[in-house]
């Protein structure tokens, strides 16, 4: 018995018209991802056109896009220039400035620097040995930069501390405490950096020789500081450590110029149960030759409540505070040990990478096994590098947590090696550091270690 269908002209049609149905879809799905890509290429030339301009040619023809209108998507990059029409400054003769956009883009070519010829590189130097000028080498107006002094304390600066309300207390509605709190040694860091990569002539103008210089007995002498001579301010943030003042010890025994060293502690102890970073083992009296007695003149301590302490990140806020323009800037855990002649040795690294801008950090290795008693100095020859990143459990979640890989011979010599992580334990740079990522001031409760 044969059976007659009659859904086959019916599937045929259906079939059809999906087909057709089909087609269309796919012109909608080709125009929608055209229309995304070109949404994405504005908005990423917008972004390129936000980043700060390199020393190099202008983004031009990016530049004729936006003020022709093309583009009107908002930047979405924090580098961008916003703000900079707000900023003003007092120049050396007492004149209010405004930094608005047509002194950005003066500052802008002065930044280029010229061809990098002999002769150019002469006339910065000639600049930079010069002091603290407010001017550069084409009479342009340049941000004020305060007078390198050296020896230096915050104990001589009574009139140069302001109140503030500790965040803490704040954020929990609580009733305010006021902290009297030294002043930063800029007060408004946007005034100098402008939202941009500081230019080396810039950065030149940023620390403090030990030794002046020999014709004008300026103590800003840029890199015609001798590498032995250029300052260095360390700051330690401690919480109840006993080991503090044991660290502080071994810095300045172990330099091998601890006159050109400085120390900042923001010590936060309960009093009558923890000594103080700056208390001596002995009284100095007594014993006069111990490190804290012979360079009281150069350590800083800032003491602070123990109850009003709320992490690391406020407490070395208060650190970036005592920085008074240092050549170089070093970031310690309270309980470290220092090899002998540590400053040498990283002031060497430092300008081995030939980066005015690099930023020297590590996990430190343990000290089991790694210092020679007698000498004071290092034992290995191994080089921990931050690289390991992987996820670990905590208050019933998992986050990111970055690691060092296990301690191996360098096959990097020479000069330090790349890596991709920064450890807030131990960290060495130039001291406009502390100017251009000053630590934030309402980031209580923030740790990870």
């Amino acid at each position: 018995m044969i059976r007659r269908s009659f859904s086959l002209p019916t599937s045929t049609a259906s079939s059809s018209s999906s087909n057709n149905n089909g087609k269309n879809n796919n012109r909608l799905g080709i125009l929608l991802i055209c229309t995304v890509l070109l949404l994405y290429t504005i908005g990423l030339l917008e972004s390129i056109y936000h980043l700060p301009v390199p020393n190099h040619r202008r983004r031009a023809w990016i530049g004729k896009l936006t003020k022709r209108g093309v583009v009107s998507f908002g930047g979405n990059i924090n580098l961008s220039k916003t703000g900079l029409s707000d900023v003003q400054y007092v120049d050396g003769e007492g004149k209010v400035n405004k930094l608005g956009s047509d002194s950005v883009e003066d500052l802008d070519d002065d930044d280029d620097g010229g061809d990098g010829s002999d002769e150019s590189a002469e006339s910065d130097n000639k600049h930079n040995n010069n002091g603290n000028r407010n001017h550069d080498n084409k009479g342009q107006q340049q941000p004020p930069i305060p007078e390198a002094r050296w020896p230096i304390s915050i104990r001589d600066e009574d009139g140069n501390f302001e109140d503030v309300v500790h965040p803490g207390h704040k954020a929990k509605h609580h009733s305010d405490v006021i902290m009297s709190v030294p002043r930063f040694w800029i007060d408004d860091p946007v005034s100098i950096h402008q939202n941009k990569l500081m230019s080396r002539d810039l950065a030149m103008r940023i620390g403090s020789c030990n030794e002046p210089d020999p014709l004008t007995n300026s103590r800003s002498r840029g890199d015609a500081c001798p590498p032995s001579e250029r300052t260095i301010y360390v700051a330690i943030a401690s919480y109840r450590d006993y080991q503090c003042r044991d660290t502080v010890t071994s810095i300045f025994s172990r330099a091998k110029n601890p006159q050109r060293v400085r120390v900042g502690v923001v010590d936060q102890i309960v009093e009558g149960e923890d000594g103080p970073c700056d208390a001596p083992y002995a009284p100095c009296s007594s014993d006069p030759n111990q490190m804290l007695c012979r360079w009281k003149d150069r350590l800083d301590v800032f003491q602070v409540d123990a109850p009003l302490a709320i992490g690391p990140v406020f407490a070395r806020h208060l650190g970036h505070r005592m920085y008074r323009g240092e050549y170089y800037y070093m970031q310690s855990d309270a309980h470290v040990t220092f090899t002998q002649d540590w400053d040498e040795d990283i002031v060497s690294q430092q300008e081995a990478t030939g980066d005015e801008m690099a930023v020297l950090s590590t996990y430190l290795t343990d000290i089991e096994g790694s210092i020679d008693p007698a000498t004071g100095r290092s034992l290995r020859d191994t080089r921990p590098i931050m690289c390991n990143t992987d996820y670990e459990d905590g208050q019933g979640n998992k986050y990111l947590r970055h690691g060092s890989q296990p301690e191996a011979v360098p096959t990097v010599r020479g000069m330090p090696q790349l890596q991709p992580y920064w450890a807030a334990g131990y960290s060495f740079s130039r001291g406009h550091f502390v100017v251009n990522v000053p630590y934030d001031f309402y980031q209580p409760m923030i740790f990870q270690g």
